[in-house]
């Protein structure tokens, strides 16, 4: 221990996301009426000081000044930090404890808040320097100890110097006068810490820039709970996926890019190089020539029931892992072809149109009620089935066809065609997947089999019914109401018009692809598209990939894990195997399975292994691609 350096670490805004001081005033304030202009006031005075734009003397004293709190706001402070433990510190709570003697916490902050928080994350109070509160009689904070050399201007360099710490000592914060102890010469290196919050003028004057304590870590090859930081791992979400997907990643420091909008081939093709993870919803292609400009692309995250809008035999020749949210929006989608399908039935939607135009039209004609019809669902899946379970409740007759042979739920008829539910149905709803084979799969003939004034739904695909022939057969009454939710073409942003020769037909809804965007559901696919590309990142698992073998696998423990891609032909996991003997590398737990494109081995190794001995692994000749999880 006693060759490892110094490690001289910031409190505010480093080891924690925020500044105590100021969140002790926004406590110590709660109620008063000029609670924010105070706290601004302590806020600004704070950034001032961080940036070197006026002495740290002069900011602690006026902000002192400004603060009016006691001990039991101290109390309340020290339970909130310890919720704003800093996300990477939290994660590499092993590190800090093991090189807790070599650890110094140096802060213009607060013996008392700092002391509570850091010896919770095992480092020693006698290694903790920071400035102390004066208190009257009453607990009230009434000043700063001046005693202190940490309460003047460069008290950081003066304690550092008084320290007399002899080897290397290294400097991570996000401050000016964290800088300052590398320009005293005191330090070897200032890594500005920018995780919680990025100043230019420290940036500009470090060493290093580290996004998180991980790359730290990393840069100086010390015991890290990751292999390697996700800072520097890029992941690039588009189509506006819901917040709580973009916070996922961040939480976990990856470097996020996020688009509201979709974005074309050749925009994308531009965009992926340098991306590891991927996420998308319906809009956006994924191409060969996309996939082909991936040059780390690891993993695509589709925030949607399908994955047509990924070329997946490319993706598998190259390894990647696509994954989909099959279930989350599912309901949604059901919900709105219910209310759309009741609306249509009872000629709803014609008479609330009237109505806006002043007609009062109060006929019962074309008006009707769902029970006693018959719904015919085209493509029995997930929406199919949860939709013909609540047609049924509504009192339908429920009929369904689909391409794979599927067990009817309650009373629903399973019917031999395509033709058989259109000749019968009153109500006609689509549920296919968008596979280049579905295009126009609904034409002139398809309507023409249709009784006449049957409801048409499509919250499928776009491509998968050919407009002008649905626009011809409202026209003619063959169809006397519509509800279209997708379309062949579909704007990229919401500032694009609109335009389809469905505008303006009578008693034809339209809406903007929006069959599962609801609150709830985006809300589910942000929670659960994240958590399987997390898993597949942290751990290897592949539960729930659309394109890899299924394997789920245990918590990686006291071992390096070796992910190994391969094309799927005999002897590869001879040749691995032949590897490890030939290196007396023991393994602790080996996992393969196999698709007909691709095999997929996992194997959990001890740590003394050597450089030579990966190589030869990556060498393999059938290698796709490999990584190691530690």
């Amino acid at each position: 221990m006693n060759n490892q350096p110094y490690f001289i670490i910031d409190f505010d805004s480093t080891f924690t996301k925020v500044e105590g001081l100021d969140e002790l005033a926004n406590i110590a304030l709660a109620g008063n009426a000029n609670q924010e202009k105070i706290v601004g006031e302590i806020r600004k005075l704070t950034e001032m000081g961080m940036n070197g734009e006026i002495s740290f003397s002069e900011a602690l004293s006026r902000r002192i000044d400004l603060l009016k709190a006691n001990r039991s706001h101290i109390d309340k402070l020290i339970d909130f930090l310890h919720t704003k433990v800093s996300n990477s510190f939290q994660r590499n709570e092993k590190f800090l404890r093991e090189y807790a003697d070599n650890i110094f916490i140096v802060s213009g902050g607060f013996k008392e808040f700092i002391v509570p928080i850091v010896t919770a994350m095992g480092l020693k109070e006698e290694n903790v320097y920071a400035n102390d509160f004066k208190f009257d009689n009453e607990g009230n904070i009434i000043g700063v100890n001046e005693d202190n050399v940490l309460a003047h201007e460069k008290g950081k360099v003066k304690l550092l110097s008084s320290l007399k710490l002899d080897g290397d000592v290294y400097a991570i914060g996000d401050g000016y006068t964290d800088y300052e102890l590398r320009a005293s010469g005191l330090a070897n290196r200032f890594y500005a810490f920018t995780e919680n919050v990025e100043r230019e003028k420290v940036v500009a004057k470090a060493d290093h820039v580290v996004p998180s304590l991980d790359e730290f870590l990393y840069l100086n090859k010390l015991p890290r709970s990751q292999s390697y930081p996700k800072s520097r791992i890029k992941v690039l979400l588009l189509e506006n996926v819901h917040p709580v997907a973009v916070e996922s990643f961040k939480f976990e420091g990856f470097d996020v890019e996020f688009h509201k909008g979709a974005m074309d081939e050749d925009e994308l093709a531009e965009k992926i190089k340098g991306v590891s993870i991927l996420g998308l919803r319906s809009k956006t292609n994924v191409t060969k020539k996309v996939l082909e400009n991936a040059d780390k692309l690891m993993i695509i995250g589709a925030f949607c029931i399908g994955t047509n809008q990924v070329d997946l035999k490319t993706s598998t020749e190259k390894g990647i892992a696509v994954f989909n949210a099959p279930y989350s929006n599912t309901r949604s989608v059901v919900e709105l072809a219910v209310g759309e399908m009741i609306m249509l039935i009872r000629n709803v939607f014609s008479k609330s149109i009237g109505m806006h135009a002043g007609k009062w039209d109060k006929s019962a004609n074309n008006s009707f009620e769902v029970r006693g019809k018959k719904l015919g669902l085209i493509g029995y899946g997930h929406i199919g089935t949860q939709l013909s379970v609540i047609g049924e409740a509504l009192g339908m007759e429920v009929y369904f066809y689909d391409i794979v042979d599927k067990m009817p739920i309650g009373n629903a008829k399973k019917c031999r065609s395509l033709d058989e539910v259109l000749k019968v149905a009153d109500v006609v709803s689509m549920h296919i997947d968008g596979r280049k084979d579905n295009t126009n799969i609904f034409g002139k003939r398809e309507f023409e089999l249709m009784k006449k004034g049957v409801i048409f739904l499509n919250l499928a695909r776009g491509h998968v019914v050919d407009v002008p022939a649905l626009v011809e057969a409202i026209k003619e009454g063959k169809v006397a109401g519509a509800g279209v939710d997708v379309f062949p073409y579909e704007p990229k942003t919401n500032n694009e018009e609109f335009i389809n020769e469905l505008r303006g037909l009578p008693n034809v809804i339209l809406t903007p692809h929006i069959g599962g965007s609801t609150e709830e559901a985006q809300e589910g696919i942000g929670h659960y598209v994240p958590e399987r590309l997390l898993e597949f990142m942290n751990n290897g698992s592949t539960t729930g990939s659309v394109n890899f073998p299924e394997l789920q696998l245990p918590l990686l423990k006291n071992s390096h894990r070796l992910l190994h891609i391969h094309k799927n032909v005999p002897g590869i996991l001879a040749k691995i195997n032949n590897i490890f003997a030939k290196h007396a590398i023991n393994i602790n737990g080996q996992y393969l399975k196999t698709n007909e494109k691709i095999g997929y081995v996992i194997m959990d190794v001890e740590k003394g292994y050597t450089d030579e001995f990966i190589q030869e692994i990556k060498d393999i000749e059938e290698t796709i691609k490999f990584r190691m999880l530690y």
